[in-house]
């Protein structure tokens, strides 16, 4: 029957039959089988490329369109950049996604840690992104992160005082992620306990005081180093991390920042879209003659007696370790670095480990890539930080940790 409910002539059903009866064959020249699939086949051609007959319909992204002379100056094609997640002209070598979990003792669970960690806040001024990712080979062998990441907040209010510590743990080493996790919580927990005295030098500008105080409380955290690993029957060596540290005010008429530590890894700072590296320059032990001098075993100033002890040093406390520890502490195997400076509205201050720090001095696509992504306009979410952090570049695997502060 026909759409219309009545019955079709028998002309017409014979042309229906014949139309779509495989059997038939085409009126021409031609002796192939006409089929539906043919005819499909056929349509699609005329519509095709190189037929005149328009553009081809095809699944995927489209293409750019070359303007005529008339259609005025050419315009980039607005198509999605792509996914690559690296600067650089070569791919690196492993994958970009963890493969394997280290493994793990039923007796040591606390040991463990995660492959990647995310922080952030806002103070004051500033705000503060924080990241530490698992390096590349680390999450192909299964070894666990060695960097260590540690953010705190002291104090309320204008007298906050804000605490970030990276450091990482010394290479091929077993238990080189627990000893960067310890250094992280001993020297926090020390400018924790003096965190009203360290704010008012930082409000004040007491640079020196800051100093010494700082160079102090990091050789008491060394030495507490270096007591853990007797106790574990490890040479010092064994059981050290290197140790970075930014401390900010969240008073918001103080814009002083100060870094201290020991170790290598970066300390950068994005104006204007141009990267200057703040890393405080260290005499070479060698080159050292006559007097002892700072950060190469000399006691800090003013920590003698009678000399001021009391103005940013760690209030004096039973440590609960053994009678050894108790002892002077003896000078880190590296010189202290500090530096206190003033931000500027717009700056960018980025504290990072090597696993960062080696790739953003020896690979200025990935200089470049930071610089366009952190502008003075837009603070990354925890997201984008935590994909900026994790550019991938070629020849660079270790573990990257890194805190960014962002002036407003």
């Amino acid at each position: 029957m026909s759409q219309q409910g009545e019955t079709p002539a028998a002309h017409e059903d014979d042309w229906w039959r014949r139309l779509y009866e495989e059997s038939t064959r085409d009126i021409g020249a031609s002796g192939a089988a006409d089929t539906v699939d043919d005819r499909f086949d056929s349509a699609s051609g005329a519509v095709g490329p190189n037929t005149g007959g328009g553009e081809a319909i095809v699944p995927g992204p489209p293409a750019a369109v070359v303007p005529g002379p008339s259609s005025g100056p050419p315009r980039a094609p607005d198509l999605p950049r792509p996914g690559r997640g690296r600067p650089g002209d070569r791919p690196p070598s492993y994958d970009a996604a963890p493969t394997a979990l280290p493994a793990a003792d039923p007796g040591e669970l606390h040991g463990l840690v995660a492959d990647t960690v995310l922080d952030g806040a806002r103070y004051g001024t500033y705000t503060l992104r924080a990241a530490s990712v698992r390096g590349d080979s680390a999450r192909l062998r299964g070894e666990p992160r060695r960097d260590a990441l540690l953010t705190a907040r002291f104090g309320t209010d204008e007298n906050a005082l804000v605490m970030v510590a990276v450091a990482t743990g010394a290479r091929a080493t077993e238990r080189a992620h627990l000893a960067a996790a310890d250094v992280c919580r001993w020297i926090t927990g020390a400018v924790g306990r003096s965190h009203v005295r360290l704010a008012g030098d930082i409000r004040a500008g007491r640079r020196g005081e800051l100093k010494s105080g700082l160079h102090r409380l990091t050789d008491r955290s060394y030495g507490r180093l270096r007591a853990r690993a007797a106790e574990l029957g490890l040479e010092p060596r064994h059981y050290t991390a290197s140790l970075r540290c930014l401390l900010l005010p969240a008073d918001p008429d103080c814009r002083t920042r100060v870094f201290f530590g020991i170790g290598p890894g970066g300390l950068f700072r994005l104006r204007d879209g141009i990267w200057r590296d703040l890393e405080p320059e260290v005499l070479d032990p060698a080159r050292i003659s006559g007097e002892a001098v700072v950060g190469f075993g000399s006691p800090p100033p003013g920590s003698g007696p009678g000399q001021g002890d009391r103005r940013t040093g760690e209030p004096a406390a039973p440590t609960g370790l053994p009678s050894h520890a108790e002892q002077p502490p003896e000078p880190p195997a590296e010189p202290f670095r500090f530096r206190a400076s003033v931000a500027r509205p717009g700056d960018t201050l980025l504290l990072c480990s090597t696993g960062l720090a080696e790739p953003l001095r020896g690979e200025p696509a990935l200089a470049r890539e930071l610089a366009g992504r952190w502008t003075r306009d837009r603070v990354p979410g925890l997201a984008a930080f935590l994909a900026d952090t994790g550019l991938r570049v070629n020849g660079y695997s270790d573990d990257r940790t890194s805190a960014g502060v962002w002036e407003a």
